[in-house]
């Protein structure tokens, strides 16, 4: 695979939900990329569907409700999960979204804050800085695992 290649999916693998950046640097680590190539372009992979989630998913989840019933479930369940995930939110504001994305454990990240964020009706002129500050965060941390881990090997 040439390098191109390499970072091309190093940068769709953290647009991925559930992956995201979490999974793209240590990809990138394991292709034996530049470490601050891949904590940039997972970044920036990272970040590219953050402001879509935040203005678009209700719209998403109405739809899906309208579709069918098991699209509907799959929307509750979504919406559960934002709201349980909010409650840091609500008690920290743009302070708790940053340790909700920056955290990189399962269940947190880019998605999931954007996700929240919308459901608590944050503006995006709040939430994106935030948003923005955790992935960065979080990169730098799984950026810094991932090293350990390549130069124990």
């Amino acid at each position: 695979m040439n390098l191109f290649l390499k970072y091309l999916s190093v940068f769709c693998m953290a647009m991925l939900p559930v992956l995201e950046l979490r999974g793209s640097v240590p990809w990138g680590v394991a292709q034996d990329l530049n470490y601050a190539l891949v904590l940039i372009v997972s970044i920036l992979g990272n970040m590219v569907p953050v402001p879509f989630i935040i203005l678009f998913i209700r719209q998403i989840f109405a739809w899906m409700k309208q579709k069918s019933t098991r699209l509907a479930s799959v929307a509750e369940k979504l919406e559960a999960r934002a709201q349980a995930k909010g409650d840091i939110l609500v008690k920290y504001e743009t302070l708790g979204l940053f340790i909700l994305v920056a955290i990189p454990l399962p269940g947190t990240g880019a998605w999931t804050g954007a996700l929240v964020a919308s459901i608590f009706d944050l503006r995006m002129k709040n939430a994106l800085p935030a948003i923005f500050l955790g992935v960065v965060t979080a990169g730098l941390i799984m950026t810094v695992l991932s090293y350990g881990v390549d130069v124990l090997i």
